[in-house]
């Protein structure tokens, strides 16, 4: 891994994060998070009573993406849907708070925004719940989104899809995002949902994490030969540039479709919440490709990044200073 990243490369590509533009298409959420202690089980049934000392609400989804881009000092414009809601207010209001431009963001009548709350205690989840219509958006509504991609398009460097199956992203969307971004030649990132795998051909790369590797390859992944399988029959189910399978404890492991392969091991240290760490790999990608990082480059970085967010509770975010200080540390100086 060292000797695809130097230093000094690393360094030039998160400065030329804040000249790059990434426009990001997905499943717009708001992340609820109700924070509190546990000092005994219920007595109505063997559960434990929460005891709530504070509510937060975090751009979630798709949003995230958006989120983790700009925080790492991209210029990044979104495109989704939310509903006629208090959530829906919320969530363009957090979204104008840090300076993003919420003209992409499409408001559908009969739907509700999708939220996901978590209660978490002593910095761990203890139950999910999930408000949200996982229908089809409107035709009108995806013509709304082409439409905007089609006025944006000119002006980005990356595209990324970010599909929660939530109902955004469809076959005849993806296929009009990638076709319109393949004309353009510009690159296309795919955070993916197994059931939608078919989607995605012919997108630039593709990060699934090991389950739905192995779900859309068919390949169970337990050794390093399955691996290898599983990569190989994505590259040629997809026809995509490259496969960049996030394996948790392990890793990543990045397929090219000129035959390369590479296994870069993780950098966490600690391990204290996974909620929002494909956001921060598909966003850092994306913004690392869309600055002139080829994909073993922008795979070595969204590591560091991943490595960075899984140590922080919560839907949670990378700042350039500490991405700049893990490369620095985990990067060798040499030419």
């Amino acid at each position: 891994m060292k000797s695809v990243l130097k230093r000094k490369r690393g360094m030039e590509i998160l400065n030329n994060f804040k000249k790059a533009t990434v426009l990001v298409i997905g499943d717009l959420l708001m992340d609820h998070f109700i924070w509190g202690k546990v000092r005994r089980i219920s007595p109505e049934a063997p559960v434990p009573v929460v005891e709530v000392n504070s509510e937060s609400l975090m751009l979630g989804g798709a949003a995230n993406v958006v989120h983790n881009i700009h925080s790492l000092g991209g210029k990044v414009l979104v495109c989704g849907v939310i509903g006629r809601d208090d959530m829906g207010k919320n969530l363009v209001h957090e979204l104008r708070l840090k300076g993003i431009a919420s003209n992409g963001v499409i408001v559908e009548e009969s739907r509700p925004t999708s939220v996901k709350t978590r209660v978490i205690a002593h910095s761990q989840q203890v139950v999910r719940f999930d408000r949200e219509k996982k229908d089809k958006i409107h035709l009108d509504t995806m013509k709304g989104i082409m439409d905007y991609l089609r006025e944006k398009i000119c002006f980005v460097d990356a595209i990324v899809i970010s599909d929660y199956a939530k109902g955004v992203i469809s076959e005849e969307l993806a296929e009009e995002v990638i076709s319109l971004a393949r004309k353009k030649r510009k690159p296309v990132a795919v955070d993916p949902k197994v059931s939608h795998f078919d989607y995605y051909k012919y997108a630039t790369i593709v990060t699934p994490n090991n389950d739905e590797a192995s779900q859309a390859s068919g390949v169970d992944i337990e050794s390093e030969s399955s691996l290898m399988r599983a990569g190989e029959v994505l590259l040629n189910k997809l026809g995509s540039d490259a496969i960049l399978i996030t394996r948790g404890e392990h890793g990543m492991s990045l397929f090219e479709n000129n035959g390369g392969i590479m296994h870069i091991p993780t950098v966490a240290q600690e391990v204290y919440d996974v909620s929002g760490a494909g956001d921060t790999v598909i966003g850092t990608v994306a913004l690392a490709i869309a600055s002139g990082a080829s994909f073993k480059e922008a795979a070595v970085i969204s590591n560091f990044a991943a490595g960075i967010v899984v140590g922080k509770v919560g839907t949670a975010i990378v700042a350039p200073e500490e991405l700049k200080s893990a490369l620095e540390h985990g990067l060798s100086a040499k030419k």
